[in-house]
């Protein structure tokens, strides 16, 4: 390690070694810390293991390179980033690195598996820290094809878990908690786990993996439930198209090839698939590992993770991210006819609700089939099995885009961490008072379900549990408040379509 200055620096002293961070804001931050060893070499599509210590103080003010990826096309991920294959390090934001056991807050980014990472301002756990005395911990975990590609069948048992590498990390993460947060002030034994989109399938598939029992004790899924993955089947399917793409190399070849041919691999296998049902993408996790033993909904109806509480919900206008608002009527009817057999009844119930737009009838429609219904059934199963389940509605128009953006995907996410502030949310929210009075609000939920499991508080009053009976969901907008089984004829409408 090398010679530090740490007269002013903050430093936690691990069992792995000592660590010297940074003060930032009124906290402590602690950057790239190791949580596993290099997935290279003979480590790549293999589960992560240990980190090894160190001697002396490691540097910690700064953040690790993300796992490797390739810029994307949306909003969030067009920018390249710096990327390496040694990727496995997380980062702890702290009131302080003292023996008072705060909750923490673990944070699994999205990104479609494919892109991402833990040091991205809008997930900044300053205010968690600062506002609700919560220790913070983001996490990068493996991505695309070095993540989620099921490649056992074809290489032999040294591949056996490549189906769900990422995953695998995400349980290592959470074991490094478990063994260290203690020495960042954290209490291993209030443990939430929250993520978005990516991160919240993530979240939903630990809710029932037997691989992260007792690691964490509540979750927020926010924009992901468990109907993401693909079959054994599918993930067979998927892996022989990769090595087709790479020219069929052997296990020896594969681990030698240099990252970007993998990722130039897998990015030709995604254009030549595109998306299936329900949005899932070729390199999503594979179920058939003791990691995902079945099909997440499936081991939620058998009552896995029913003991956790869950705080779960989606935003109304999810795919305008993607421009489904800006559909014309004859994308409209071939959007909705690839879904359901006969498109009319579909699209004549959601007008009420929605108007004549074609773009937001297909908007309202997909958002319902790839995001909404899942966390709906994914609540019936907990329900079904005792589990408690807050559900909320994130309904805040953005002003972007002259008014084409409504409530998109990722919207909510700064309002959760109150970092409305930082860099390129304002491209999201657009012109004009930055809500400040909504994150609070939306804020304070997300601390008090951390710090209480119960999101009730004094501004929205008491926030009732998602039961069948009534479906109370709590709308977030400019006026915040309960909603009893909202779009009710449209939830009818899924009944037996998966």
């Amino acid at each position: 390690m090398t010679s530090l200055d740490t007269t002013e620096a903050p430093v936690a002293h691990t069992g792995l070694g000592e660590l010297a961070g940074r003060h930032r804001r009124g906290v402590q931050l602690f950057g790239g810390i190791p949580y596993a060893a290099a997935p290279v070499g003979d480590r790549r599509f293999a589960p992560p293991t240990p980190p090894e210590p160190w001697e002396g103080v490691r540097d910690a003010r700064r953040f690790s390179p993300a796992a490797p990826q390739l810029p994307g096309e949306g909003m969030t991920d067009w920018l390249p980033v710096r990327w390496d294959e040694d990727c496995l390090y997380l980062n702890v934001v702290t009131p302080a690195c003292d023996d008072a056991r705060r909750p923490v807050y673990l944070w699994i980014h999205g990104g479609a598996y494919q892109h991402g990472q833990g040091a991205v301002p809008w997930y900044d756990g300053t205010s968690f820290a600062t506002r609700g005395d919560i220790v913070v911990v983001t996490i990068n975990y493996r991505l695309g094809a070095l993540g989620f590609c099921d490649l056992g069948s074809h290489l032999g048992d040294g591949f056996s878990s490549s189906g769900v590498s990422g995953t695998l990390d995400q349980v290592a993460a959470l074991r490094w908690v478990r063994d260290h947060i203690a020495e960042f002030g954290g209490d291993p034994d209030r443990v939430t786990i929250g993520g978005e989109s990516a991160g919240a399938f993530s979240v939903s598939n630990l809710l029932v993996s037997p691989l992260a029992d007792g690691l964490f004790h509540r979750a927020i899924a926010q924009s992901g439930a468990t109907h993401h993955v693909h079959d054994p089947e599918a993930g067979t399917q998927v892996a022989d198209e990769f090595l087709a793409e790479l020219g069929r190399p052997d296990a020896g070849e594969l681990r030698d090839l240099d990252a970007l041919t993998i990722l130039e691999a897998q990015q030709a296998v995604i254009e030549a698939r595109g998306y299936e049902a329900r949005g899932i993408q070729p390199f999503y996790p594979t179920w058939g590992h003791e990691a995902l033993p079945g099909p997440p909904i499936d081991l939620a109806a058998g009552g896995r993770g029913a003991g956790i509480p869950l705080l779960t919900g989606t935003n109304e206008d999810e795919m305008s991210l993607w421009g489904l608002a800006t559909l014309g009527e004859a994308g409209l009817r071939r959007y909705v006819g690839g879904i359901v057999d006969d498109s009319d009844p579909f699209i004549d119930a959601y007008r009420p609700r929605v108007g004549d737009d074609p773009g937001w009838l297909a908007c309202a429609v997909s958002t319902d089939w790839v995001f909404r219904i899942p966390a709906v059934r994914h609540a019936e199963a907990r329900h079904a099995n005792g589990g408690t389940t807050w559900m909320y509605q994130f309904s805040w128009d953005s002003r972007a885009f002259e008014g084409r953006f409504g409530a998109a995907h990722a919207l909510e996410i700064p309002f959760t961490f109150n970092t409305l502030d930082r860099a390129g949310v304002d491209a999201f929210i657009g012109d004009g008072e930055v809500p400040h009075g909504l994150g609070e609000v939306v804020h304070d939920a997300w601390i008090a379900f951390i710090r209480d499991g119960d999101p009730s508080t004094s501004a929205l009053g008491h926030w009732p549990s998602y039961e069948p009976d009534r479906r109370a969901v709590m709308d977030f907008d400019e006026e915040c408040g309960l909603v009893d089984d909202p779009a009710a004829g449209e939830r009818l409408l899924w009944d037996g379509i998966r």
